[in-house]
């Protein structure tokens, strides 16, 4: 039998012998690069429904027409402009674990208000509480529909926000500091609780158990990282805790949001897309906001302007105040400590130690210890006065 090939199986010379593979590698970069684009496409698809899913979250809200004789923005050295926003804590207690305290009536309640105050130059941030116990005479001021919520005098801080919303409390706060505003920011209990969540919790330190029968509260003294409705329990006890006041629930809310900011720089979060979306979307959810701020792009650049700040910058403090002679029970201001806080920040000037002493910084958390290093302005770490102690003391913080 012969070994010949036979002839119609030998190989045509005519034809290049590499052309099928060469074909098959064009298949194989085709198919890759359709692959790619639509990966591409729906990462892209996916970034846009992100983008949007989050705007559509926001409350955008415009108070402008309901404010009147605003005070000017003051002029001042620096390579930008500084920024003035106002944070007010919505206490709706409509959602779920909020209403603490089982009152009834509805309507929304304000616990909280914070300034947060940007230098011109970026070095230096403080986040200014203003009890909302204080008396204080407030100004007439406009609905949505023109109507006008005429003033009175010697009222408690708060009302204002229960009367009218964001709007009055902006026409009160400007009028009574002469600080001009930039944003504001309103942001309800159920989405900051969400957004302790979506960070994995909030380091504390609770130097003793917080039990509260009457309100279903009990945490565990200790330091470590507390979220869901214990985060939410903690930051608005103010019944058994340290001396009972309400300054002492400012302080250890300052100190929780130090932390917060602390986790959120780091700890990676802001590297974690799945941290970072979810907390983006618990943040977004729970905010409304001024037009300024009306999308999340937006947020982002007003976030980016701390960048530089290092955390022993970023400071806490409560506006200087006493018991209201009229009554122990409510605050008022004290002057003139409290006007030259107010004019310091109009005009962008760093707060003296005597205004920022028992100040609480992002990098030198009550019981931490120590300090970022991040700093060196006067809420860098050091020795804490015996003052500074009795203060955290007074509102159950570690010393």
């Amino acid at each position: 039998m012969s070994d010949a090939v036979p002839e119609s199986a030998q190989p045509d010379s005519s034809v290049p012998k590499r052309r099928g593979k060469a074909r098959k590698r064009h298949t194989v970069g085709k198919i890759l690069l359709a692959t790619a684009l639509t990966l591409a496409m729906a990462t892209g698809l996916g970034t846009v429904w992100l983008y949007r899913h989050l705007n559509g979250n926001l409350n955008v809200l415009d108070p402008t027409a309901q404010l009147s004789n605003r005070p000017d923005k003051v002029v001042v050295e620096g390579p930008k402009e500084p920024l003035n926003v106002l944070v007010m804590g919505s206490d709706s207690r409509d959602c779920e674990g909020c209403n603490i305290d089982n009152l009834t009536g509805g309507g929304q309640r304000s616990d909280t208000t914070i300034l947060f105050h940007l230098s011109a130059d970026r070095e230096r941030a403080y986040g200014i509480s203003i009890p909302r116990d204080s008396m204080v005479d407030r100004p007439d001021c406009e609905t949505e529909d023109g109507d006008t919520i005429p003033g009175a005098d010697n009222v408690m801080w708060n009302e204002a926000f229960a009367l009218g919303g964001p709007a009055c409390t902006i026409q009160q706060f400007e009028q009574l500091t002469g600080v001009r505003l930039d944003h504001f920011v309103v942001v309800d209990f159920e989405g900051f609780q969400g957004m302790v969540d979506a960070i994995g919790g909030v380091e504390v330190c609770i130097p003793e158990p917080i039990v509260d029968p009457a309100h279903g509260i009990n945490i565990e003294a200790g330091t470590r990282k507390i979220k869901g409705k214990e985060a939410l329990n903690y930051v608005r006890e103010r019944y058994v805790v340290g001396n009972g006041s309400d300054i002492g629930r400012m302080k250890r809310q300052q100190a929780f949001i130090g932390s917060m900011a602390h986790q959120v720089v780091t700890a990676g979060t802001l590297a974690r897309p799945d941290h970072l979306v979810g907390f983006l979307n618990s943040a977004t959810k729970s905010l409304t906001v001024d037009p300024g701020l009306k999308n999340v792009w937006k947020i982002a650049k007003l976030g980016v302007e701390f960048k530089g700040i290092g955390l022993d910058n970023v400071q806490f403090l409560t506006i200087p105040n006493i018991p209201d002679p009229a009554d122990p029970n409510r605050l008022v201001w004290q002057e003139p400590e409290a006007k030259q806080v107010w004019r310091k920040v109009a005009t962008d000037e760093p707060l003296t130690k005597k205004l920022s002493s028992d100040v609480i910084s992002a990098g030198n958390l009550p019981g931490s210890g120590s300090s970022s290093g991040s700093g060196s302005g006067s809420g860098s770490a050091g020795a804490r006065s015996e003052a500074d102690k009795q203060a955290l003391e007074d509102a159950g913080l570690c010393t």
